[in-house]
C-alpha cells in the first residue's frame, strides 16, 4: 500500500480527492493537513466523509508529513505550494501539485500573471505537466507533477490534435469557457456569494485570466507551433462543470467528419476521452473523469465544444490519473 498525504485538505478538490482515493485498492490515506485550529476531524469539515475515514486535520511540517506518507497531493494555493514542495522532495516524497506553481516554464511569466515572485524558479521548465493524454511518458518517472488547470484541460484537449495535424491556424484562437461556482474555490468571496451569482452569468478576468499563458504554453509544446489564444472565462450559477467552445480558422478544406475522425484517431487509446457526434453538456461528464469533445464547421470556422467536471478531470481525477501513472497502476484505477 502507498501511504498518501493530502496537504491543504479543507477545499473542494481535496474532498473529491479523498472520495476517489478511498476506493483506490493500493492507497492508504494516512495524513490530512490544515492550518485550522484544534485539529478538526475531517468529517466536521467535510460531512460527506462521516463514517468513511477517521482522521483529524493536522498542521504538520514537510519532515513530519514525509515520516507518515510516501506521496503528497498538494491542494494549497499558488505561492504557498512552491515553499513546501522542495522540502517534500528533499524528504524523499513524490508530489502531485494541484496549484499553479509548477505549470509554467518561466519565472518571469509566472510573476507577470500571478503577481508575485516564484519561490522555486530553478525547477520551472523541468516539471512534468500532468495531462496524460499528451505527456504520459514524462509523467511516469516524475517525482513532481504539475496538475493542469481546469480551464486549460478543457481547451487543450480538443485543440492540440487539430493544431498538431496542421488543420487549423495556431493563432487567433478564441476560447470561450463557462465554469460552475466550485471552480472559484471554497473560500467565501463577494462574487460567489449566492445573491451575487445566482440567476446570473458573468464574464470575468477578460484578457487577463491566469490560465491564458498555461493554455498557450502547453498547446505550443504539444503541437510544436507557437500558439496564441484569446481566452474568456464565464461564471455560471451551477455547482460544477466546464463547457469550453473554441473557434479556429481552418488551414485546409475540412468537413466535420474529417475533424471528428482526426480527434478519434488521436485519442483512440485514451480511456477518458469521448469524441461524440452530439453536442455535449456539462451533465454528461459531472462526477466523472471524462472529457467529451465534438466539432462543428460554421461559415468556414471550426468550432469545438468540450465538457469536463472541473473538480474531477479538471483537478482531483486528473491528479489520481497521474498518481496511477507514476506508480505503474492501471490508469483507470479508482476512476
Amino acid at each position: 500500500m502507498i501511504r498518501v498525504a493530502i496537504i491543504g485538505a479543507t477545499g473542494y478538490t481535496a474532498l473529491e480527492l479523498i472520495k476517489i482515493l478511498l476506493r483506490h485498492p493500493e492507497v492508504e490515506i494516512t495524513t490530512l493537513t490544515s492550518r485550522s485550529e484544534g485539529s478538526p476531524h475531517v468529517a466536521s469539515v467535510h460531512p460527506q466523509l462521516a463514517g468513511r475515514i477517521d482522521l483529524p486535520m493536522v498542521d504538520l511540517g514537510p519532515v513530519e508529513v514525509a515520516s507518515r506518507a510516501d506521496v503528497a497531493f498538494s491542494c494549497l494555493p499558488h505561492g504557498v505550494t512552491s515553499n513546501l514542495v522542495p522540502r517534500l522532495l528533499d524528504a524523499g516524497m513524490r508530489v502531485v501539485d494541484l496549484s499553479a506553481d509548477y505549470r509554467l516554464n518561466s519565472a518571469e511569466v509566472y510573476a507577470e500573471w500571478y503577481g508575485q515572485k516564484h519561490n522555486d524558479p530553478d525547477r520551472l521548465g523541468k516539471v512534468a505537466y500532468g495531462l496524460p493524454e499528451l505527456f504520459r511518458e514524462q509523467i511516469r518517472p516524475a517525482r513532481l507533477v504539475a496538475n493542469p488547470g481546469c480551464y486549460p484541460t478543457s481547451a487543450i484537449l480538443p485543440l492540440a490534435p487539430l493544431i498538431k495535424a496542421g488543420l487549423v491556424a495556431p493563432r487567433e484562437i478564441i476560447v470561450d469557457a463557462k465554469s460552475g461556482i466550485s471552480g472559484a474555490g471554497r473560500t467565501p468571496k463577494l462574487t460567489t456569494h449566492f445573491p451575487e451569482c445566482n440567476e446570473s452569468i458573468a464574464a470575468y478576468n477578460v484578457g487577463r485570466h491566469r490560465h491564458t499563458p498555461e493554455i498557450e504554453q502547453v498547446l505550443s509544446t504539444a503541437s510544436g507551433r507557437a500558439v496564441e489564444v484569446i481566452f474568456t472565462p464565464h461564471l455560471v450559477p451551477m455547482d460544477r462543470g466546464i463547457l469550453s467552445t473554441t473557434y479556429t480558422q481552418p488551414l485546409t478544406e475540412l468537413t466535420e467528419e474529417k475533424v471528428l475522425q482526426t480527434l478519434r484517431d488521436f485519442y483512440s487509446s485514451e480511456p477518458f476521452i469521448r469524441v461524440v457526434d452530439h453536442l455535449p453538456g456539462t451533465k454528461d461528464t459531472v462526477g466523472t473523469n471524462f472529457c467529451d469533445i465534438t466539432a462543428r464547421i460554421v461559415r468556414g470556422r471550426l468550432i469545438t465544444i468540450s465538457c469536463i467536471d472541473n473538480l474531477i478531470k479538471g483537478a482531483s481525477g486528473a491528479a489520481v490519473q497521474n498518481f496511477n501513472l507514476m506508480h505503474g497502476f492501471a490508469e483507470t484505477t479508482a476512476l
